[in-house]
This record gives C-alpha cells, sequence and structure tokens, in this order.
C-alpha cells in the first residue's frame, strides 16, 4: 500500500518531529517553569498555582520522597485522585525525581485496586482521602510502604480549603470511615520535604514514566510502559499539529477528562504545559451545571473531552450563553464523535468538533483531524508527525487504498511493551515493529483514516475501555449464574453501555441481585446496564460463546425496534 498520507499533512505540521528537543520530561518541566513562572499554571475550584509554585511544590515533593521515605530511582508511585491540584505536584514532583507514576482510577473497587498495585510494585500511594477506605481493605496485600493521604481541599488555601474539608467530610460525609495508622498528610509530607534535600535525578528517554493501565487487546488488566521517549515524542507531535492555532502563553485550557486518562494526561497537562498555557482542572464534570458555572469564570480557548461530554454540555440551557470568542479548539477523542453532537456544538460555540484517535499504549495520539476542518467528517483524521500508518489484513500484507484492514502503528510514541508480560507484548507487535490497534479501519486516497468496526471486543463507555472477560468473569461468580456473555450495546449518554446475557443456575435469579452482585467488584461505568436471560447461548463447535452473533442480533433487533 503506498504511504500516501505523507503528503497530505496540513500547512505548517513537519512530516517529522525533533524527538530529542528534551532528554525527559523533567527537563521540559524545569524550561517552562523558567520561562513561565508568573503565569498562572493550574487552577482548581478558583484557586490558581503559578508555573514558580508548582515548580516549588513539586522539589518538595520529590524532596520528601527521595530524602524522607528514601526511594529510589525508578520506583513505582501510585496516584488516586480526581483532578485537583494535588494531582499535577505529584505527577510533575514524581517525574523529576525519577519516578514511575502509576495512574490509578479513584472509582476502583477494592479488587481493581489490588491488581494494580500488586501488578505495579507500587511502594507508595497519594490518594485522595474520599477513597482512602477501599484501600484500607487491600494494602495489606500489596508491597505499598508508604501511604500519602489528601483531602479535596488541602492547596485551597487555609480558609477555603479548611471549609471545603470541613463540609466534604462532615455535611456532605463524602469521605467514609477508613485506618490507615501509618498514613501521612501531604501537606505534612510537603512542609517535611521543604525542609528536605533534594538532587536532580539522571533520567533518559528509555526509563519509564508511567504504568498506564488498560486491557489492551485482550481482558487482563495490564500496563502499558510509557517511556519519557515515548510520551515526549507524544506531545512534541500533537504539539506540532497544534502549534499554527496556538499562542505560547495565552492558552487557557479546560481539563475534564481526568489526568489519570491517558488522553487528559498527554494532550492537557503535557501539551499545554509546553506552551505555558493555564490548565483549568474540573474535578466533577459530572456535575454540569456547576461545571457550566465554572466555564463561565474564563474566556477559554482550547476544551478536550469525548462525545458523551460534548453531549451533555450541549444539553445544559446555560451553556449556549458562555463566551466562546476565544475558543479555537474543541478536540475530542477516547470514543467516536457523533455526527449530531459534533453539528450542534458547531452551531452553538462557532468552533469545529475535531476528532482525534489514539491508544495507551501509543501515549496515546496516533491520527488527529486538521484543525481548520469547517464541519465534521467521519474520520479521525491523518496520521500525526513521525507516525506511520499501515492498514493491513489478518495475514499481516497490506491492503489497497480503501479496504478496510486492522489498523497498525509504528513511530516513537508507540509504547515500549506491556509490564512483565512478555507474552501479552508479543501479541500486539509484528516482526517489523508495527504495533496491532485490533481496530478495523479503511484510509482513503488522501490519508484520512476512518474507523469502521473492532476486531477486539472491547465496549467503549464514555471514552473508557471496557473488557466482557473481566464482566464475564466478575458474573460468573455468583453461585446463581450458569453462563454469561457480556457485548456492548449503543446508548445515547455513554456511547457504549454494557449489557450481559445469563443462562441461570438458579431459577429465582433476578437482575437485581446481578447488578448488586457487580457492585461490589466493578467500577460503575462496567457494571451491566442490560440484562437478559437465556436457556442458552450461541457457541461454536469447541463451545466458546459466541459474543460476535450476540452483538449481531443486538443490532438488528435495534433497528427492527427503531423501525417500527
Amino acid at each position: 500500500m503506498e504511504k500516501v498520507w505523507l503528503k497530505s499533512y496540513p500547512a505548517g505540521v513537519p512530516a517529522e518531529i525533533n524527538v530529542h528537543e528534551f532528554g525527559s520530561l523533567g527537563e521540559l518541566f524545569e524550561q517552562s517553569v523558567k520561562k513561565y513562572g508568573g503565569r498562572t499554571a493550574f487552577v482548581n475550584m478558583g484557586k490558581a498555582i503559578s508555573y514558580a509554585e508548582l515548580d516549588r511544590l513539586t522539589r518538595d515533593f520529590a524532596a520528601y520522597c527521595q530524602s524522607v521515605l528514601v526511594l529510589g530511582k525508578g520506583a513505582r508511585i501510585a496516584v488516586m485522585m480526581p483532578n485537583v491540584l494535588q494531582n499535577p505536584v505529584c505527577i510533575f514532583g514524581a517525574l523529576r525525581a525519577g519516578y514511575t507514576v502509576v495512574n490509578c482510577n479513584p472509582l476502583y473497587t477494592p479488587r481493581e485496586l489490588e491488581h494494580q498495585l500488586k501488578d505495579s510494585g507500587a511502594e507508595a500511594i497519594v490518594i485522595l482521602e474520599n477513597f482512602a477506605h477501599v484501600l484500607e481493605e487491600v494494602v495489606g496485600r500489596t508491597e505499598i510502604k508508604h501511604v500519602l493521604v489528601t483531602g479535596l481541599g488541602d492547596m485551597l488555601g487555609f480558609i477555603k480549603g479548611g471549609l471545603v474539608n470541613f463540609v466534604v467530610r462532615h455535611v456532605k460525609r463524602m469521605v467514609p470511615a477508613y485506618h490507615l495508622p501509618r498514613a501521612v498528610p501531604f501537606t505534612k509530607a510537603l512542609s517535611l520535604g521543604a525542609d528536605a534535600a533534594f538532587a536532580p535525578v539522571p533520567v533518559g528517554h528509555e526509563d519509564i514514566a508511567f504504568l498506564q493501565y488498560t486491557g489492551g487487546t485482550t481482558g487482563v488488566s495490564k500496563a502499558a510502559m510509557l517511556s519519557h521517549g515515548n510520551i515526549i515524542a507524544n506531545l512534541l507531535q500533537a504539539h506540532a499539529w497544534l502549534k499554527p492555532f496556538l499562542h505560547q502563553g495565552e492558552e487557557i485550557v479546560i481539563t475534564a477528562l481526568p489526568l489519570y486518562h491517558i488522553f487528559a494526561l498527554t494532550a492537557n497537562c503535557l501539551v499545554y504545559f509546553k506552551l505555558g498555557a493555564t490548565n483549568v482542572l474540573i474535578t466533577n464534570p459530572r456535575d454540569i451545571p456547576g461545571f457550566v458555572k465554572e466555564l463561565a469564570k474564563y474566556r477559554f480557548t482550547t476544551i478536550t473531552g469525548v462525545n458523551t461530554l460534548f453531549n451533555a454540555l450541549l444539553g445544559d440551557d446555560s451553556f449556549a450563553s458562555l463566551d466562546f470568542s476565544q475558543l479555537h479548539i474543541s478536540l475530542g477523542g477516547g470514543m467516536a464523535v457523533q455526527k449530531a453532537v459534533a453539528d450542534k456544538w458547531h452551531q452553538v460555540t462557532g468552533n469545529t468538533l475535531v476528532e482525534a484517535y489514539g491508544l495507551t499504549e501509543t501515549s496515546p495520539a496516533v491520527a488527529i483531524n486538521p484543525l481548520n476542518l469547517r464541519e465534521y467528517n467521519g474520520s479521525i483524521g491523518l496520521p500525526i508527525s513521525s507516525t506511520e500508518v499501515a492498514i493491513r489484513d489478518d495475514g499481516g500484507a497490506d491492503v489497497a487504498v480503501g479496504q478496510a484492514g486492522e489498523l497498525c502503528v509504528r513511530g516513537p510514541q508507540v509504547m515500549k511493551g506491556y509490564w512483565n508480560r512478555p507474552d501479552e507484548t508479543a501479541k500486539v507487535f509484528m516482526p517489523d515493529g508495527y504495533l496491532r490497534t485490533g481496530d478495523v479501519a479503511v484510509m482513503d486516497e488522501k490519508g484520512f483514516i476512518r474507523i469502521v468496526d473492532r476486531k477486539k471486543d472491547m465496549i467503549l463507555v464514555s471514552g473508557f475501555n471496557v473488557y466482557p472477560n473481566e464482566i464475564e468473569a466478575v458474573v460468573a461468580m455468583h453461585p446463581g449464574v450458569q453462563e454469561v456473555a457480556a457485548i456492548g450495546v449503543p446508548d445515547e449518554r455513554s456511547g457504549e453501555a454494557v449489557k450481559i446475557f445469563v443462562v441461570r443456575r438458579d431459577p429465582a435469579l433476578t437482575a437485581e441481585a446481578i447488578i448488586a452482585h457487580c457492585k461490589e467488584s466493578l467500577t460503575g461505568y462496567k457494571v451491566p446496564h442490560q440484562i437478559e436471560f437465556r436457556d442458552e447461548l450461541p457457541k461454536t463447535n469447541v463451545g466458546k460463546i459466541l459474543r460476535r452473533a450476540l452483538r449481531d442480533e443486538a443490532v438488528l433487533n435495534s433497528a427492527e425496534v427503531s423501525n417500527h
């Protein structure tokens, strides 16, 4: 297949980036704080911290870990919190000290958290107190030696922070009781770090910056090893794509997706940090009225999110009255952008909602649409700089332009492999170094890529990967279940939702009982929304359940309902 994408870069975007512009993410951090010291770096709940303040705070955190906890280079530090100011302090502080950040979803159940902490071998964790009760249940079975606990208001100032913490703890009762006797308050750790020594650590492109957990192409939760080189390459690739439309030191980016998600981590936190932008952290984007009130405070220039987030904002009556005069980038990723949402977004904001595509394994960006698009085009865009894309058949041969095949990617942003999973790593890499994405795609003559199907059975709920194997394993643990199959079905709110088909062992088993069972072991977005009981499930001649047959049937039933 002719590599037509190399002819199609938008004006001003280079075909190649200089991956050696920064030796490490710590070096990038130091350059930005020096250049933009007085400018606001992050804002959350009305509290702003400058690049210079972030420099000091991250230095104190790094010094605490180095000199007080005596953690050596390469130690894994878990971070489990929503978008609050403590998050970038921990991330950048850990990176400056040569540690590997293990991002944890605050909504994890004890089972999910235990697996991630044990698998990563994390020695320390910084956790929001709202979720400390979950850690209490599992910490004794992990390698965690140091626990730092923080409150929502800890970095909002003495008066406001104290008030926020009081309301969260005692009025709204959002902090379940927990017992972690050796836990250290985050504020105390920073105070101790301020008086401790910090020694810069030599870090290179091959050192692991993040262990980013994903199901990959199977249902086993595993960590993509994203090196400093991988992340630097991807932020430079994204920056090269965005640069013609951005103004250094003047951008205000809205970060509603959580920083533990690879999209927000790279696209919002790191790319815009290089630009000297102000990053507005939204702690609870599910509170749409509150989110819109927060947006009203800023003449924001960029907003990123998933289709469901944009759709929810458009559904709020007061959103249309916001000032969009400075908005010049609206970027959708994590899941497919729907045409109806993109059209309405353009109508309300005057800005085109541009779709991008990526994977955890690619740090994440692979393809982005030109930012000067006038309307939604249904594609995921063009491969970004220094990125090779191939569309291949099941035998690994390139297909002709316009034909469907598996989307495969090669470039400096592609992960080193899966942490301690050489077998799984071998499954996704082809002999010539291309990464199999598991997505079926078509490329046109101009290089634009359109995703047409998924080879893997992954379900995408509001931009988060949900793997049928995990759902089925949990449901199957219920004594009343004989067999189960999980698929994704269309959902207006979340893009897709989980549906399960169950063959009962206990005839009295109810859907409510299964849901209650699932809630004990699965994060909310993984819990089945639909349950259908069957006498039997379709299987292959060797007894493997045919999920695809169930999906095809669900699509057919949905079409029949819409026709009526």
